[in-house]
């Protein structure tokens, strides 16, 4: 069992920044890669960003490139989600997702891939 909780949402204003942190617990944190998701009011959940169990490798969504960056700090056991120049179309609830898996530079855009989430945070970005 990986336990995970979000924290750093908020409300922000369009081009402003906010810093989501995800803390992992229950499985050593180099056996886990781990990404970003969101979903609006109304919307399908949508792939954000996503990061290898070795943080060697990331992936971004092609709607937050450039805006938004994945890191991680495996002696915190914390995955972060930098986003900057933030636009109201970013307003969603972010869940942070994790899987086990042996393979050191696999990045997954893939939901359906993700055995564990976390609770979820909302981020409102005003106009």
């Amino acid at each position: 069992q990986v336990q995970l909780v979000e924290s750093g949402g908020g409300l922000v204003q369009a081009g402003g920044s906010l810093r989501l942190s995800c803390a992992a617990s229950g499985r050593p944190f180099t056996r886990v890669a781990m990404g970003w998701f969101r979903q609006g009011l109304g919307k399908e959940r949508e792939f954000v960003a996503a990061t290898s169990r070795t943080g060697v490798s990331t992936r971004h969504a092609d709607s937050v490139k450039g805006r938004f960056a994945i890191s991680s700090d495996s002696a915190k056991n914390t995955v972060y989600l930098q986003m900057n120049s933030l636009k109201p179309e970013d307003t969603a609830v972010y869940y942070c997702a994790a899987f086990e898996t042996t393979l050191p530079t696999y990045a997954s855009t893939r939901g359906n891939e993700y055995t564990y989430w976390g609770q979820g945070t909302q981020v409102t970005v005003s106009a």
